[in-house]
């Protein structure tokens, strides 16, 4: 009898434990972790903007709100990493195509070679589904400045930079429903992209 009350016991504060999980926020390019913040609307967030997807729509900081959102940024005609990141992307795309609340939006940092034409082909070739991932392309000046200065997603690597010096990382960024980043993952390592799935469904549990 104690041996199952024991057992019980263990797996509430287990259940308990898995409950109180929380994802942190990030507002530094060195991802610091903050684990509460006293203001939501003057947080660190990501910044208006206004960008064109693969289908010719635009598409701004308005269609992120509400949404949970996995970012990147690569290059259509990119031979090195970013066929592997398309792979990450679209097994993400695989695991939360029926799940409305998740968008992935991946930034060409070659703009003026990745036209729309060029994104749409891009897309096709990838078995991009529309409603769940967008090809978005812009000025050089928005979409790095977006990069480095909002999303981190080359950590404090890059943040100084600027349009000059080439954008290129495998970094997945996490962004919840308020445009706050909440996490940073390596699209290349499998572990990363375990994490990443389970930090999507610990966001959902937000709501």
């Amino acid at each position: 009898m104690k041996y199952i009350i024991s057992i019980i016991f263990l797996s509430l504060l287990i259940s308990c434990a898995e409950n109180a999980r929380k994802l942190p926020y990030y507002d530094t390019a060195d991802f610091t972790p903050k684990w509460e913040i006293n203001d939501p609307a003057t947080f660190h967030s990501i910044r208006k903007f206004s960008l064109t997807d693969q289908e010719g729509q635009s598409f701004s900081e308005k269609d992120l709100d509400g949404k949970i959102c996995v970012a990147d940024f690569f290059f259509t005609s990119c031979p090195g990493i970013c066929p592997k990141m398309a792979v990450s992307m679209a097994d993400l795309q695989d695991e939360f195509i029926n799940d409305s609340d998740v968008l992935l939006i991946s930034h060409s940092v070659m703009p003026e070679k990745d036209s729309v034409p060029v994104l749409k082909k891009y897309a096709d070739e990838k078995n991009v589904q529309y409603g769940k991932w967008k090809l978005l392309t812009g000025s050089v000046g928005e979409i790095y400045d977006l990069g480095r200065k909002y999303y981190y997603v080359e950590e404090d690597l890059g943040v100084n930079s600027d349009s000059s010096i080439f954008l290129h990382t495998e970094n997945f960024v996490l962004i919840d429903k308020q445009r706050h980043i909440r996490g940073i993952y390596n699209s290349l390592d499998p572990n990363n992209m375990i994490s990443l799935k389970n930090d999507i469904k610990e966001l959902r549990k937000e709501d």
